[in-house]
């Protein structure tokens, strides 16, 4: 698989994330029981979907820095110091 075709498939996925989020958070009930059965709509919670958001958009963002050809993000940390 090349960079663009995992680039296309972490949007695509992306884009399911964000369809099950909108969905959980417009009414979507997570589980509830009737008698003895009980339904369970999704595996995840509403924290943990935006954290799996949150890791795509990173992986998308370093993805698309490495086929630009630019160099990927540094981060730089000063310790302030008292002679």
């Amino acid at each position: 698989m090349n960079g663009q075709e995992k680039l296309n498939e972490l949007r695509e996925r992306r884009k399911l994330y964000l369809d099950a989020e909108r969905e959980l958070l417009t009414g979507g009930a997570q589980s509830y029981n009737v008698g003895s059965r009980s339904l369970t709509r999704y595996g995840m919670t509403a924290s943990e979907l935006r954290s799996a958001i949150k890791g795509l958009d990173d992986e998308i963002e370093e993805l698309e820095t490495a086929l630009e050809g630019r160099k990927p993000r540094k981060a730089v940390g000063v310790v302030p110091r008292d002679w």
